[in-house]
């Protein structure tokens, strides 16, 4: 088992200096309090460069956590992608579906990491149900929950409560996660094209990058209604996945970039 300022670049005064992680946790707490921040103002009370700061803000905007805007970064608006209840009562045959296709991909013994959406609920509902012995690592509270009385054993990441989605994301959710190395990865995402997947929900694709890294087998599940979608943030290339899991195959130019990618398509039958 595989669990393993002034002038750029110079800070002023003599107050401490802050980690990164802390830096960027200060940030999101910071846009949960008023809706837009300044560079100019938290290198000050960093005491760091703005050029430090505007990475920060780089970096945060990247993983879909905040908005840049001129001069600062702003609090994302809210959105009309459904909430995880309203996504889970949909196409729940076809999810299931997925979930136990995927589940049977697990070995016993195996470690896998499992992000926070309607179908990975399903997926793990499939493996409790199927009594694998495995370590799990999530951030979905669901998941946890739904596997945390049967064979596996399951960590559940720290991070910032996200309450729509029962899961957390942010910059502790991602530390925890580069702790490990496993053998799976099970993601879902809110769209697939020949780009690659995609992410609606905020902080989101962060976390599904870090997984896509930290697994030797990676697993994306995903119902076909999701085919040519697009969501806020793109989680990678396809060429970062091994698997698709669907209920429905794809059309011919998706099918041919998956192919090219390397991609191995399992119908859920």
């Amino acid at each position: 088992m595989s669990l393993t300022r002034h002038k750029p670049g110079k800070p002023k005064g003599d107050a401490q200096r802050l980690r990164k992680s802390e830096r960027r946790r200060q940030i999101l707490l910071e846009l949960t309090l008023r809706p837009h921040v300044r560079i100019s103002e938290l290198a000050d009370r960093f005491n760091v460069s703005t050029e430090t700061v505007r990475r920060d803000f780089d970096a945060l905007a990247d993983d879909g956590l905040v908005s840049r805007a001129h001069g600062g970064a702003s609090a994302h608006g809210p959105g009309h992608y459904p909430g995880l209840d309203e996504r889970a009562n949909a196409r729940t045959a076809e999810r299931e579906r997925i979930g136990r296709r995927a589940a049977m991909l697990v070995g016993e013994g195996e470690t896998v990491m499992v992000d926070s959406g309607s179908t990975t609920i399903q997926f793990a509902r499939a493996l409790a149900l199927a009594g694998t012995p495995c370590t799990v690592i999530t951030n979905s509270i669901p998941v946890a929950m739904t596997l945390g009385q049967g064979a596996q054993e399951v960590l559940m990441c720290p991070g910032e409560y996200l309450p729509a989605e029962s899961a957390v994301v942010g910059t502790d959710t991602l530390e925890y996660l580069g702790r490990f190395k496993v053998d799976r990865c099970m993601i879902g995402a809110s769209g697939l094209t020949e780009e690659g997947p995609s992410e609606a929900v905020r902080g989101f694709a962060a976390v599904k990058r870090m997984m896509l890294a930290r697994a030797t087998r990676r697993h994306l599940l995903i119902d076909a209604q999701k085919y040519g979608q697009t969501g806020l943030t793109r989680v990678g290339g396809l060429g970062d996945l091994d698997t698709i899991v669907v209920d429905r195959a794809p059309d011919a130019g998706l099918g041919a970039a998956l192919a090219a990618g390397g991609v191995e398509i399992l119908l859920a039958d």
